[in-house]
Protein backbone atom coordinates (compact mmCIF):
# COMPACT_ATOMS: atom_id res chain seq x y z
CA UNK A 1 0.00 0.00 0.00
CA UNK A 2 1.48 3.71 -0.79
CA UNK A 3 1.53 6.18 1.45
CA UNK A 4 1.94 9.93 0.88
CA UNK A 5 3.91 11.49 2.72
CA UNK A 6 1.58 14.39 4.35
CA UNK A 7 -1.27 13.02 4.75
CA UNK A 8 0.32 9.59 5.96
CA UNK A 9 1.86 11.50 8.75
CA UNK A 10 -1.19 12.82 9.83
CA UNK A 11 -2.93 9.45 9.56
CA UNK A 12 -0.26 7.30 11.62
CA UNK A 13 0.25 9.64 14.80
CA UNK A 14 -3.94 10.33 14.67
CA UNK A 15 -3.99 6.74 15.16
CA UNK A 16 -1.25 6.41 18.00
CA UNK A 17 -1.95 9.69 19.80
CA UNK A 18 -5.95 8.65 19.62
CA UNK A 19 -5.86 8.94 23.91
CA UNK A 20 -4.50 12.77 23.51
CA UNK A 21 -6.26 14.91 25.81
CA UNK A 22 -8.11 17.22 24.27
CA UNK A 23 -7.33 20.60 27.06
CA UNK A 24 -6.18 23.59 25.44
CA UNK A 25 -2.83 24.13 24.69
CA UNK A 26 -0.48 20.88 25.23
CA UNK A 27 2.17 22.52 26.46
CA UNK A 28 0.39 25.63 28.82
CA UNK A 29 2.87 27.81 27.07
CA UNK A 30 -0.10 30.40 25.39
CA UNK A 31 -1.42 32.57 28.52
CA UNK A 32 -4.33 33.64 26.07
CA UNK A 33 -6.96 31.56 25.78
CA UNK A 34 -7.80 30.46 21.96
CA UNK A 35 -10.98 32.54 21.69
CA UNK A 36 -9.14 35.53 22.57
CA UNK A 37 -5.84 35.56 20.97
CA UNK A 38 -8.21 34.97 18.16
CA UNK A 39 -9.69 38.64 18.52
CA UNK A 40 -5.86 39.75 18.06
CA UNK A 41 -5.71 37.68 14.65
CA UNK A 42 -9.51 38.99 13.55
CA UNK A 43 -8.10 42.43 13.96
CA UNK A 44 -4.88 41.73 12.34
CA UNK A 45 -7.01 39.87 9.50
CA UNK A 46 -8.82 43.36 8.98
CA UNK A 47 -6.12 45.53 8.76
CA UNK A 48 -4.55 43.36 6.36
CA UNK A 49 -8.02 43.82 4.01
CA UNK A 50 -9.53 40.75 4.40
CA UNK A 51 -13.04 40.51 3.64
CA UNK A 52 -15.93 40.71 7.02
CA UNK A 53 -17.37 37.63 5.09
CA UNK A 54 -13.98 35.65 5.18
CA UNK A 55 -13.02 36.88 9.10
CA UNK A 56 -16.24 35.27 10.21
CA UNK A 57 -14.47 31.86 8.93
CA UNK A 58 -12.82 32.38 12.33
CA UNK A 59 -16.05 32.45 14.68
CA UNK A 60 -16.15 28.94 15.26
CA UNK A 61 -13.05 27.14 14.79
CA UNK A 62 -11.76 25.33 17.92
CA UNK A 63 -8.61 24.28 19.62
CA UNK A 64 -7.74 20.79 17.94
CA UNK A 65 -5.20 19.22 20.12
CA UNK A 66 -4.47 16.07 18.07
CA UNK A 67 -3.06 18.58 15.62
CA UNK A 68 -0.24 19.58 18.27
CA UNK A 69 -0.01 16.11 19.47
CA UNK A 70 0.92 15.62 15.52
CA UNK A 71 3.40 18.56 15.58
CA UNK A 72 5.53 17.10 18.46
CA UNK A 73 5.79 13.55 17.14
CA UNK A 74 7.05 13.19 13.76
CA UNK A 75 9.10 10.05 14.66
CA UNK A 76 8.66 8.63 10.85
CA UNK A 77 11.54 10.75 9.63
CA UNK A 78 13.73 8.81 12.24
CA UNK A 79 13.82 5.72 10.14
CA UNK A 80 16.99 5.10 7.73
CA UNK A 81 17.38 5.98 4.06
CA UNK A 82 16.76 2.74 2.65
CA UNK A 83 13.85 2.17 4.70
CA UNK A 84 12.16 4.70 4.37
CA UNK A 85 12.72 4.87 1.06
CA UNK A 86 12.30 1.58 0.04
CA UNK A 87 8.82 1.76 1.35
CA UNK A 88 8.02 4.71 -0.35
CA UNK A 89 9.56 4.74 -4.07
CA UNK A 90 7.53 1.46 -4.55
CA UNK A 91 6.72 -0.12 -8.07
CA UNK A 92 3.36 1.79 -8.13
CA UNK A 93 4.67 5.83 -7.98
CA UNK A 94 7.17 4.55 -10.37
CA UNK A 95 4.80 3.19 -13.13
CA UNK A 96 1.95 5.89 -12.45
CA UNK A 97 4.84 8.59 -12.38
CA UNK A 98 6.03 6.98 -15.62
CA UNK A 99 2.30 7.27 -17.14
CA UNK A 100 1.57 10.42 -15.64
CA UNK A 101 4.45 11.96 -17.48
CA UNK A 102 3.73 10.57 -20.66
CA UNK A 103 -0.25 11.62 -19.93
CA UNK A 104 0.87 15.36 -19.92
CA UNK A 105 4.01 15.23 -22.08
CA UNK A 106 3.03 18.74 -23.95
CA UNK A 107 2.44 21.02 -20.43
CA UNK A 108 5.64 19.36 -18.52
CA UNK A 109 8.42 20.40 -22.03
CA UNK A 110 6.24 23.83 -21.70
CA UNK A 111 7.13 23.87 -17.47
CA UNK A 112 10.69 22.53 -18.85
CA UNK A 113 11.32 25.38 -21.19
CA UNK A 114 10.01 27.87 -18.62
CA UNK A 115 11.20 27.16 -15.39
CA UNK A 116 14.03 24.51 -16.07
CA UNK A 117 12.46 21.66 -14.12
CA UNK A 118 12.42 18.13 -15.14
CA UNK A 119 8.88 16.67 -15.59
CA UNK A 120 10.84 13.62 -13.02
CA UNK A 121 11.60 16.43 -10.49
CA UNK A 122 7.79 17.40 -10.65
CA UNK A 123 6.02 13.84 -10.70
CA UNK A 124 8.50 12.85 -7.75
CA UNK A 125 7.11 15.69 -5.70
CA UNK A 126 3.35 15.05 -6.63
CA UNK A 127 3.87 10.93 -6.23
CA UNK A 128 5.30 10.88 -2.31
CA UNK A 129 3.02 13.81 -1.29
CA UNK A 130 -0.37 12.44 -2.00
CA UNK A 131 0.21 9.58 -4.75
CA UNK A 132 -1.03 12.39 -7.28
CA UNK A 133 -3.74 14.12 -5.99
CA UNK A 134 -5.41 10.39 -4.47
CA UNK A 135 -4.69 12.00 -0.69
CA UNK A 136 -4.84 15.41 -0.22
CA UNK A 137 -5.80 15.04 3.47
CA UNK A 138 -9.42 15.60 5.21
CA UNK A 139 -8.12 18.39 7.86
CA UNK A 140 -9.86 21.35 8.28
CA UNK A 141 -6.85 24.05 7.01
CA UNK A 142 -8.41 26.82 9.12
CA UNK A 143 -8.66 25.00 12.66
CA UNK A 144 -5.58 23.04 11.97
CA UNK A 145 -3.55 26.61 11.08
CA UNK A 146 -5.52 28.77 13.86
CA UNK A 147 -4.00 26.07 16.21
CA UNK A 148 -0.43 26.15 15.18
CA UNK A 149 -0.55 29.68 15.24
CA UNK A 150 -1.74 29.73 18.90
CA UNK A 151 0.51 27.29 19.94
CA UNK A 152 3.98 28.59 21.30
CA UNK A 153 6.33 26.49 19.12
CA UNK A 154 5.79 27.85 15.86
CA UNK A 155 3.38 30.98 15.60
CA UNK A 156 5.92 32.99 13.39
CA UNK A 157 5.41 30.51 10.69
CA UNK A 158 2.02 29.41 11.23
CA UNK A 159 -0.04 32.71 12.43
CA UNK A 160 0.91 34.18 8.36
CA UNK A 161 -0.31 30.89 6.69
CA UNK A 162 -3.53 31.11 8.64
CA UNK A 163 -4.36 34.72 7.16
CA UNK A 164 -3.07 33.73 3.87
CA UNK A 165 -5.68 30.90 3.99
CA UNK A 166 -8.23 33.12 4.51
CA UNK A 167 -6.83 35.39 1.66
CA UNK A 168 -7.07 32.21 -0.53
CA UNK A 169 -10.91 32.27 0.36
CA UNK A 170 -11.34 35.76 -0.22
CA UNK A 171 -9.50 35.67 -3.99
CA UNK A 172 -12.28 32.55 -4.77
CA UNK A 173 -9.43 30.16 -5.63
CA UNK A 174 -11.32 27.85 -2.95
CA UNK A 175 -14.37 27.51 -0.97
CA UNK A 176 -14.59 27.15 2.78
CA UNK A 177 -15.98 23.24 2.61
CA UNK A 178 -13.05 22.41 -0.06
CA UNK A 179 -9.99 24.27 1.98
CA UNK A 180 -9.02 20.53 4.12
CA UNK A 181 -5.56 19.37 3.69
CA UNK A 182 -2.66 17.47 6.39
CA UNK A 183 -2.28 18.38 9.81
CA UNK A 184 0.00 21.19 9.28
CA UNK A 185 -2.20 23.15 6.89
CA UNK A 186 -0.83 21.82 3.79
CA UNK A 187 -3.16 22.43 0.55
CA UNK A 188 -3.61 20.49 -2.63
CA UNK A 189 -1.58 18.07 -4.70
CA UNK A 190 1.82 18.85 -4.07
CA UNK A 191 1.28 20.10 -0.44
CA UNK A 192 1.65 24.02 -0.90
CA UNK A 193 1.75 26.05 2.54
CA UNK A 194 -1.00 29.10 2.17
CA UNK A 195 1.75 32.10 1.52
CA UNK A 196 3.52 29.42 -0.68
CA UNK A 197 -0.23 29.01 -2.23
CA UNK A 198 -0.40 32.69 -2.78
CA UNK A 199 2.86 33.43 -4.23
CA UNK A 200 3.38 30.63 -6.64
CA UNK A 201 0.13 29.18 -7.46
CA UNK A 202 -0.60 29.29 -11.27
CA UNK A 203 -3.84 29.05 -13.42
CA UNK A 204 -2.26 26.44 -15.23
CA UNK A 205 -6.03 25.82 -17.12
CA UNK A 206 -7.11 29.18 -17.59
CA UNK A 207 -10.47 28.97 -15.73
CA UNK A 208 -9.69 32.00 -14.23
CA UNK A 209 -9.56 29.70 -10.54
CA UNK A 210 -6.36 28.80 -9.26
CA UNK A 211 -6.86 25.04 -7.92
CA UNK A 212 -4.58 23.31 -6.36
CA UNK A 213 -7.00 20.28 -5.29
CA UNK A 214 -8.25 18.89 -8.13
CA UNK A 215 -6.66 20.66 -11.21
CA UNK A 216 -3.90 19.27 -12.62
CA UNK A 217 -2.56 21.68 -14.79
CA UNK A 218 -2.63 24.09 -11.98
CA UNK A 219 -0.73 21.71 -9.68
CA UNK A 220 2.16 21.03 -12.05
CA UNK A 221 2.58 24.66 -13.35
CA UNK A 222 2.39 26.10 -9.46
CA UNK A 223 4.76 23.46 -8.76
CA UNK A 224 7.55 24.12 -10.87
CA UNK A 225 6.88 27.45 -10.73
CA UNK A 226 7.77 26.73 -6.63
CA UNK A 227 10.90 24.92 -7.68
CA UNK A 228 12.38 27.48 -9.67
CA UNK A 229 11.79 29.82 -7.12
CA UNK A 230 14.13 28.36 -4.79
CA UNK A 231 16.61 28.54 -7.50
CA UNK A 232 16.25 25.61 -9.66
CA UNK A 233 19.43 25.38 -12.45
CA UNK A 234 18.06 24.20 -15.53
CA UNK A 235 20.20 21.20 -17.63
CA UNK A 236 21.74 20.32 -14.55
CA UNK A 237 21.74 16.92 -12.16
CA UNK A 238 20.11 16.95 -8.40
CA UNK A 239 21.25 13.41 -7.70
CA UNK A 240 23.70 10.65 -8.68
CA UNK A 241 24.38 7.27 -7.27
CA UNK A 242 28.17 6.41 -7.32
CA UNK A 243 30.65 3.90 -5.46
CA UNK A 244 33.21 5.24 -2.93
CA UNK A 245 36.35 3.47 -2.08
CA UNK A 246 37.03 1.62 1.10
CA UNK A 247 38.74 4.44 2.43
CA UNK A 248 38.09 8.53 1.71
CA UNK A 249 38.45 11.63 3.74
CA UNK A 250 35.21 11.26 5.05
CA UNK A 251 34.95 14.33 6.62
CA UNK A 252 34.43 15.80 3.52
CA UNK A 253 31.37 13.72 2.65
CA UNK A 254 29.73 16.71 3.76
CA UNK A 255 26.81 18.81 2.70
CA UNK A 256 28.22 21.48 3.44
CA UNK A 257 31.73 20.72 0.98
CA UNK A 258 30.92 21.33 -2.39
CA UNK A 259 33.69 19.93 -4.63
CA UNK A 260 34.51 19.73 -8.87
CA UNK A 261 33.77 16.25 -9.41
CA UNK A 262 36.79 16.15 -11.12
CA UNK A 263 38.06 16.21 -6.93
CA UNK A 264 35.84 13.46 -6.42
CA UNK A 265 37.45 11.36 -9.48
CA UNK A 266 40.79 11.96 -8.29
CA UNK A 267 39.96 10.95 -4.71
CA UNK A 268 38.70 7.37 -6.40
CA UNK A 269 34.83 8.01 -6.11
CA UNK A 270 32.90 6.63 -9.44
CA UNK A 271 29.79 6.19 -11.09
CA UNK A 272 26.92 3.74 -10.77
CA UNK A 273 28.01 1.98 -14.00
CA UNK A 274 31.66 3.55 -14.82
CA UNK A 275 33.76 6.84 -14.67
CA UNK A 276 32.41 10.03 -14.04
CA UNK A 277 33.03 13.32 -16.03
CA UNK A 278 36.44 14.57 -14.48
CA UNK A 279 34.85 18.36 -14.86
CA UNK A 280 34.39 21.23 -13.07
CA UNK A 281 30.47 20.65 -12.18
CA UNK A 282 30.56 20.99 -8.02
CA UNK A 283 28.61 18.59 -5.93
CA UNK A 284 28.31 16.83 -2.35
CA UNK A 285 29.51 13.59 -1.39
CA UNK A 286 26.16 12.28 0.19
CA UNK A 287 26.07 8.99 2.70
CA UNK A 288 22.74 9.11 3.77
CA UNK A 289 23.66 5.82 6.02
CA UNK A 290 27.41 6.81 6.34
CA UNK A 291 30.08 5.17 4.66
CA UNK A 292 29.19 1.60 4.31
CA UNK A 293 25.72 2.51 2.65
CA UNK A 294 24.44 3.92 -0.29
CA UNK A 295 26.12 6.79 -1.57
CA UNK A 296 25.03 9.88 -4.61
CA UNK A 297 26.84 12.83 -5.95
CA UNK A 298 24.17 15.64 -4.67
CA UNK A 299 24.40 18.50 -6.80
CA UNK A 300 23.38 22.20 -6.53
CA UNK A 301 19.99 21.35 -7.49
CA UNK A 302 19.59 18.89 -4.60
CA UNK A 303 19.72 22.16 -2.09
CA UNK A 304 16.03 22.86 -3.61
CA UNK A 305 15.47 19.19 -1.84
CA UNK A 306 16.37 20.40 1.43
CA UNK A 307 14.32 23.60 1.10
CA UNK A 308 11.07 21.93 0.11
CA UNK A 309 11.72 19.58 3.11
CA UNK A 310 13.91 19.80 6.05
CA UNK A 311 14.45 16.39 7.03
CA UNK A 312 17.09 14.94 4.83
CA UNK A 313 15.71 11.04 4.45
CA UNK A 314 12.89 12.78 3.07
CA UNK A 315 14.97 14.86 0.23
CA UNK A 316 17.21 12.37 -0.53
CA UNK A 317 14.34 9.91 -0.99
CA UNK A 318 12.40 12.59 -3.31
CA UNK A 319 15.65 13.44 -5.11
CA UNK A 320 16.04 9.02 -5.20
CA UNK A 321 12.70 9.13 -6.97
CA UNK A 322 13.09 11.76 -9.34
CA UNK A 323 16.20 9.81 -10.75
CA UNK A 324 14.37 6.47 -10.76
CA UNK A 325 11.49 8.32 -13.02
CA UNK A 326 14.12 8.97 -15.20
CA UNK A 327 15.25 5.95 -15.79
CA UNK A 328 18.15 5.17 -12.67
CA UNK A 329 18.24 1.61 -11.31
CA UNK A 330 17.43 0.66 -7.68
CA UNK A 331 19.70 2.06 -5.50
CA UNK A 332 22.15 -0.21 -4.19
CA UNK A 333 22.39 -1.23 -0.56
CA UNK A 334 26.57 0.06 -0.39
CA UNK A 335 29.54 -1.68 0.54
CA UNK A 336 28.38 -3.41 3.65
CA UNK A 337 26.28 -4.23 6.70
CA UNK A 338 25.17 -0.81 8.52
CA UNK A 339 24.81 -0.90 12.12
CA UNK A 340 22.23 1.68 12.27
CA UNK A 341 20.60 2.71 15.54
CA UNK A 342 17.01 2.36 16.97
CA UNK A 343 14.82 5.41 17.38
CA UNK A 344 15.33 4.87 21.07
CA UNK A 345 19.58 4.43 20.47
CA UNK A 346 19.34 7.75 18.61
CA UNK A 347 17.58 9.74 21.28
CA UNK A 348 20.18 8.08 24.21
CA UNK A 349 22.52 9.45 21.69
CA UNK A 350 21.33 13.02 21.05
CA UNK A 351 21.35 13.11 25.15
CA UNK A 352 25.03 11.83 25.45
CA UNK A 353 25.86 14.62 22.72
CA UNK A 354 23.73 17.09 25.02
CA UNK A 355 25.04 16.17 27.95
CA UNK A 356 28.53 16.65 26.51
CA UNK A 357 27.77 20.44 25.09
CA UNK A 358 26.78 19.86 21.61
CA UNK A 359 23.70 21.28 20.14
CA UNK A 360 21.98 19.04 18.51
CA UNK A 361 18.46 20.70 18.71
CA UNK A 362 15.28 18.65 19.90
CA UNK A 363 15.86 15.02 21.24
CA UNK A 364 13.52 13.25 19.11
CA UNK A 365 15.55 10.29 17.51
CA UNK A 366 16.14 11.83 13.99
CA UNK A 367 19.23 12.53 12.40
CA UNK A 368 19.45 16.08 11.21
CA UNK A 369 22.10 18.43 10.07
CA UNK A 370 22.88 19.13 13.98
CA UNK A 371 23.16 15.57 15.27
CA UNK A 372 25.46 14.73 12.32
CA UNK A 373 27.55 17.76 13.05
CA UNK A 374 28.25 16.83 16.45
CA UNK A 375 28.71 12.87 15.62
CA UNK A 376 30.92 14.14 13.14
CA UNK A 377 33.06 15.96 15.90
CA UNK A 378 32.96 12.85 18.40
CA UNK A 379 34.04 10.43 15.77
CA UNK A 380 37.22 12.51 14.71
CA UNK A 381 37.63 12.57 18.57
CA UNK A 382 37.56 8.85 18.96
CA UNK A 383 39.81 7.85 15.93
CA UNK A 384 36.55 7.02 13.64
CA UNK A 385 35.86 7.00 9.92
CA UNK A 386 34.35 11.03 10.46
CA UNK A 387 31.26 10.27 8.03
CA UNK A 388 28.80 12.07 10.58
CA UNK A 389 26.84 9.10 10.42
CA UNK A 390 25.85 7.25 13.85
CA UNK A 391 26.33 4.03 14.97
CA UNK A 392 26.12 1.58 17.68
CA UNK A 393 29.83 0.94 17.56
CA UNK A 394 30.16 5.27 18.37
CA UNK A 395 26.97 4.47 21.13
CA UNK A 396 29.34 2.21 22.83
CA UNK A 397 32.03 4.50 22.85
CA UNK A 398 30.07 7.48 24.72
CA UNK A 399 29.14 4.98 27.12
CA UNK A 400 25.64 4.19 25.89
CA UNK A 401 23.69 0.85 25.99
CA UNK A 402 22.76 -0.84 22.17
CA UNK A 403 20.25 -3.60 21.89
CA UNK A 404 20.82 -6.61 19.55
CA UNK A 405 22.43 -5.37 16.33
CA UNK A 406 20.40 -3.23 13.60
CA UNK A 407 21.52 -3.97 9.94
CA UNK A 408 20.11 -2.84 6.90
CA UNK A 409 21.20 -5.27 4.03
Amino acid sequence: MNQPIGPYLSGVILLLLSTITTTASADGCNNKSFSNWMKGVKQEATEQGISTSAIRELDTLTYNPKVIAMDRKQGVFAQTFLKFAGRMVSKYRISHGKKNIRQYANLFSQLESEYGVPAAVITAFWALETDFGANTGSFDTLRSLATLAHDCRRPELFRPQLLSALKILDKGYLSREEMKGAWAGELGQTQFLPTDYLKHGLDGDSDGRINLLTSKPDVLSSTAKHLAHYGWRKDEPWLEEVKVPAKLDWQQANLNTMLPRSTWVEWGVKGRSGELPADDLEASLLLPMGKNGPAFLAYQNFRIYTEWNKSLVYATTAAYLGTRLNGAPIVSKGRGTVAYLTLAETKQLQTILKSNGFNVGKVDGVIGANTRASVRKEQKRLGMAADGYPTQQLLRKLGGRTSEASLDF
